[in-house]
């Protein structure tokens, strides 16, 4: 790997461990405050609400300026989000502000990928960064818990800073403060992200022309014999994992009895699960043979089910590893094959912002549906239970859809699974 890899994966890895330690201390914001638990709910759509609204600037935004300043001036935007957060603004405006920073960052984080390395390493190197990605998500999970917890937040807000008020009086409060300074130091290394010579490309000088743009990528992608279906395995593990943050910390509360801080090294486990997938994933697993890791969605959806009867934390452990590996065994390769077919068909950025959108609106369609019904009296039984069923039902109607598209364009997908294997031999 090249050595600017590593700074991207730094950069990543601080940025992602305090967007994860940042959604515990909201939730602990409104748990608080007396919120709704739709609210808490809510903070999941929330997040991915720019990276629907703002998916057909943010790819071109990615491919016209060098990525890692996109990535840097990303980071600011959470910082400010934080801060309004910090200073008593509603936290699910804060949290929708944080988002709009991650949605800005995210095309520029994984099409530097296609920029600086060749199509051979991208299995390689996304199993890499996505095994970063989840250990930051369970040690930004368990330090959001820590933070909020009683030892860490006693000492934190014991310090007193002589004739200055800093107003930061809970720990809620106390934990977002010291996760400003995290973002900040993931912006230290941004400015060190090496610029990979490739060519810019210039934004339109009307900013609507992009629409139509945005429109014709992603119905490319899905209109690719290979591209939708590792776009629709990605959108829906993306849009169901991310909701299953949350429901497994409402799940800890009522199956074990855990506080926020206990539940949330259960969020850990399952991280850790999808970071050993992933890495054993990059190991094993070939750009061309991405589709064979299909009916392992379906096995998830049957896991999700199983954990309405779990009761016990020492089952529920091993348990949450397994789901969560074979999520990462799964996400990585599908990762690999549509960042290939995307960065073919209209380049890396715009690549990354169609797959964000359809992941994120999967995202903010799952979390509303789920935010919504708890309002109206859902149990966290019964979201369990949808949530199993639609993962494991649209995993066996895309491996249907896959198998239909070998039997009836058996020369397309033969083709352009021949180009993936070449690439991966050859380093295209």
């Amino acid at each position: 790997m090249k050595r600017g890899f590593y700074t991207i994966m730094s950069a990543q890895f601080f940025s992602s461990l305090a967007d994860n330690a940042l959604f515990v201390a909201a939730v602990q914001l409104l748990r608080s405050s007396g919120s709704d638990e739709w609210q808490q709910a809510a903070l999941i759509p929330m997040f991915a609400l720019f990276y629907v609204v703002l998916a057909p600037f943010v790819g071109a935004v990615a491919d016209a300026l060098p990525k890692g300043r996109v990535m840097l001036y990303s980071n600011g935007i959470k910082i400010v989000g934080c801060l309004i957060m910090l200073f008593g603004n509603h936290p699910l405006i804060s949290y929708a502000i944080v988002g709009l920073g991650a949605a800005a960052y995210s095309p520029a984080k994984y099409g530097i990928l296609t920029e600086l390395l060749p199509a051979s390493q991208l299995v390689k190197a996304n199993g890499w960064i996505e095994g970063l990605t989840i250990a930051s998500i369970i040690l930004g999970v368990l330090l959001g818990g820590q933070l909020v917890g009683h030892a860490a937040s006693t000492y934190l807000l014991s310090f007193d800073f002589p004739l200055i008020d800093t107003g930061i009086d809970s720990p809620s409060e106390a934990a977002i403060s010291v996760l400003i300074f995290v973002y900040l130091l993931a912006a230290w290394f941004n400015l060190r992200i090496p610029l990979t010579g490739v060519p810019m490309r210039p934004l339109p000088k009307h900013l609507v022309s992009l629409l139509p743009d945005f429109w014709h990528c992603n119905m490319r992608l899905w209109r690719d014999r290979l591209g939708q279906i590792s776009l629709s395995t990605t959108t829906l593990f993306w849009g169901v994992s991310s909701n299953l943050k949350y429901i497994v910390l409402g799940w800890a509360s009522i199956a074990l009895g855990y506080s926020v801080t206990q539940a949330s090294a259960l969020v850990g486990v399952v991280a850790i699960g999808t970071a050993v997938g992933a890495v054993a994933a990059s190991m094993r697993m070939r750009l061309d043979q991405a589709t064979h890791v299909l009916p392992l969605g379906i096995a998830m959806g049957v896991l999700i089910l199983l954990l309405n009867v779990i009761t016990n934390v020492w089952v529920a452990a091993p348990f949450l590893v397994l789901l969560g590996g074979l999520g990462g065994f799964l996400v990585v390769p599908m990762n690999a094959l549509l960042q290939h077919r995307g960065h073919n068909l209209m380049g890396s950025g715009r690549s990354i912002a169609v797959q964000n959108f359809n992941e994120q609106a999967c995202t903010l369609a799952l979390g509303a549906f789920y935010s919504l019904s708890t309002g109206m009296g859902l149990s966290i039984f019964g979201a369990i239970t949808v949530f199993g069923m639609v993962v494991a039902g649209f995993m066996w109607l895309i491996k249907r859809w896959h198998e239909s598209n070998c039997r009836n364009h058996a020369a397309d997908v033969n083709h352009l699974l021949d180009i993936a294997r070449h690439d991966t031999h050859h380093g295209g």
